[in-house]
């Protein structure tokens, strides 16, 4: 009966460490990146953003997503990129971050969303101190899949709400 009850818990242990490997792979300016699965709350359709004023440029709006106000960053225009276009499969990730000891939803603008991965933690590389497309301090790591790097997020970083609330007061003093 004990190895039974024990056997559960290997299951289980094993099936959290699987999740902390997998990550959701999306396009951006015809790169990939990936974000860890287990920051992903839901992927929606692009459409009905209210605008805010006075925001700084890489955030889209406020969507109403069940009754709760999600801000919308644009991930692109966010890295100093050019906005990114709207097509047919533009989605918004809704991503869950740390913040100020809360948990907080953001919804992020990404060209399209390809598919689930499991990255090995050997197979995931430190980020590079230079050379990279984005601030180093906005990479997890560099996931290697079949030869290619993927840049992995780190969405704590990207999405912190202190940074870009400081950024919409410079934009608002301008």
């Amino acid at each position: 009966m004990g190895a039974l009850v024990q056997t559960d818990q290997q299951v289980a242990v094993s099936g959290v460490e699987q999740d902390q490997n997998q990550y959701l792979t999306f396009m951006l300016g015809g790169e990939m990146f990936a974000i860890p699965i287990l920051n992903i709350k839901e992927i929606i359709e692009y459409g009905h953003l209210t605008t805010v004023p006075m925001m700084p440029g890489f955030i889209r709006g406020v969507i109403n997503l069940r009754g709760s106000v999600v801000p919308v960053v644009d991930l692109s225009a966010r890295f100093g990129r050019e906005s990114t276009g709207i097509t047919r499969r533009t989605c918004i990730v809704i991503i869950e971050i740390h913040a100020e000891g809360e948990l907080q939803d953001i919804g992020v603008v990404v060209d399209t969303v390809n598919e689930v991965l499991e990255i090995p933690a050997q197979e995931v590389e430190p980020a590079p101190s230079f050379g990279a497309v984005i601030r180093t301090d906005f990479i997890q790591g560099m996931g290697k899949i079949n030869g290619k790097f993927v840049i992995i997020l780190n969405v704590d970083h990207v999405l912190s709400l202190d940074e870009m609330t400081m950024l919409s007061q410079v934009g608002a003093a301008e």
